[in-house]
């Protein structure tokens, strides 16, 4: 293997990527723009149906209202939300109503249980919904919203009426006190979606590349003119390796990078709307986590860069590549979600699952939490999932069925491959032997 052919190669390579439209797209326009946009996209929808939700009257038939509390009528009559209905139906007829939907919720005032009939004039409702419609499911949140306040009202009168002071009323009461920081919450934000899109975007960075540097090779029937040439095999390949890496980690850096600037911007408006202050989330990073980051980002590279380039590799055209490497995407998608667990950190059993092992190193970075013995092991299982790859690669180079006729993305040739290198290499370590 030769350094310098290397290095000619991959430049070779980097320059025939940015001359590529998909490429580029794929690896460096949808890292920076997909996922703020995206995520511009999805809050101002949320805040869209949010806002039309609100301005949606609840339609309400309400039963046996009892006029000792006509100002409780008065107060949901009053509501700009709530539509009651004067017509005067049986409960049979509001409850077809309210399956078929033209009705989101029947009220229904009942006489007070033994327990609380005590005192005079108490009541009890019974709210009918669909929790299955939104719609219904509102209606009845707005109307307990607004019983709620009156009973309480109403039961500070007839206390008061009766002459009994308010700390007896009151025999104990729960206050919440938020320790959090501005900074703690930003840091919560970030502990879940970055290391989700870190990795994705790594994989996504890997995917064109790897199939283009392979099966596309293959396809334009370039593959064979460049096993010609003066540089060793491995070091084509090697070439080739590395490029997709670097496009992979290309990708993960400008995605986080992009939402790293964008989450402050995005964020804000929307909190605003809710009530909130602009400034409730403060986004800021401990100084380790940017280095831990990178060499998480690195290792998750050539992972994915050498398991994608043997599976695109199999294929004979391009579309057959894309196929083939569907289940090395899949392997980065799922193991995330052991990783956003925001509650845990790294464990020695954890550490030892790829993928989703640098997923949680990377947020335990952000969360300023650096175990360094996992994190070690982290990179050794990641390191040990390359060096796999690697030397199946290299059994594959060996062989010329491979190189000159693709196995056509069947596995069973595959094993063949393998088996018969396998043997041959046996074969003649025994007869060196008996030499």
């Amino acid at each position: 293997m030769n350094w310098s052919d290397i290095w000619v190669l991959y430049r070779r390579e980097l320059r025939s990527a940015f001359r590529d439209r998909t490429i580029v797209m794929n690896g460096i326009l949808v890292p920076v723009f997909m996922y703020p946009i995206m995520m511009w996209v999805m809050m101002t929808g949320l805040m869209f149906v949010l806002g039309q939700m609100d301005r949606e009257s609840s339609r309400l038939v309400i039963l046996d209202p009892p006029p000792e509390h006509s100002a409780l009528l008065d107060t949901l009559g009053a509501q700009t939300n709530l539509e009651i209905q004067e017509d005067v139906i049986s409960e049979d007829s509001a409850m077809v109503l309210l399956r078929a939907g033209d009705l989101d919720a029947l009220v229904e005032f009942l006489p007070p249980t033994d327990e609380s009939s005590a005192l005079e004039d108490n009541f009890q409702v019974l709210i009918r919904y669909d929790r299955a419609v939104n719609r219904s499911s509102q209606a009845s949140a707005r109307v307990e919203s607004a019983i709620a306040d009156y009973r309480s009202e109403w039961l500070t009168q007839q206390a008061t009426a009766l002459g009994i002071p308010e700390t007896d009323r009151e025999q104990f009461r729960i206050v919440q006190d938020n320790v959090s920081t501005e900074e703690d919450i930003g840091t919560l934000l970030m502990g879940f979606m970055i290391p989700m899109f870190l990795v994705i975007m790594i994989a996504m960075g890997c995917l064109m590349p790897a199939i283009d540097s392979t099966a596309g090779e293959r396809e334009r029937s370039t593959w064979e003119t460049l096993m010609t040439v003066s540089a060793s095999r491995l070091s084509v390949v090697t070439a080739k390796y590395f490029y997709v890496a670097t496009l992979g980690i290309l990708a993960g850096v400008l995605n986080v990078v992009a939402m790293f600037a964008s989450m402050g911007v995005i964020m804000g408006p929307l909190l605003m709307d809710l009530g909130e202050s602009a400034n409730a989330f403060q986004f800021s990073l401990p100084f380790l986590a940017l280095p831990v980051m990178i060499v998480a980002a690195i290792a998750l590279a050539l992972f994915f860069a050498a398991a994608m380039m043997i599976l695109a590799a199999f294929a004979r055209t391009f579309k057959d590549g894309q196929a083939m490497v569907g289940p090395v995407f899949l392997l980065a998608m799922m193991p995330i979600l052991m990783g956003e667990q925001t509650d845990q950190t790294l464990t020695p059993l954890t550490a030892a699952i790829p993928v989703a092992n640098a997923a949680m190193m990377i947020r335990d970075a952000i969360n300023g939490v650096f175990l360094w013995p996992l994190i070690a092991e982290t990179l050794a299982v990641l390191l040990a999932m390359v060096t796999a790859c690697l030397l199946i690669a290299r059994v594959l180079l060996k062989t010329e069925d491979f190189i000159l006729l693709s196995p056509d993305g069947r596995f069973s040739k595959f094993s063949k491959i393998f088996k018969s290198s396998s043997r041959s290499r046996l074969g003649r370590n025994s007869s060196e032997g008996l030499k």
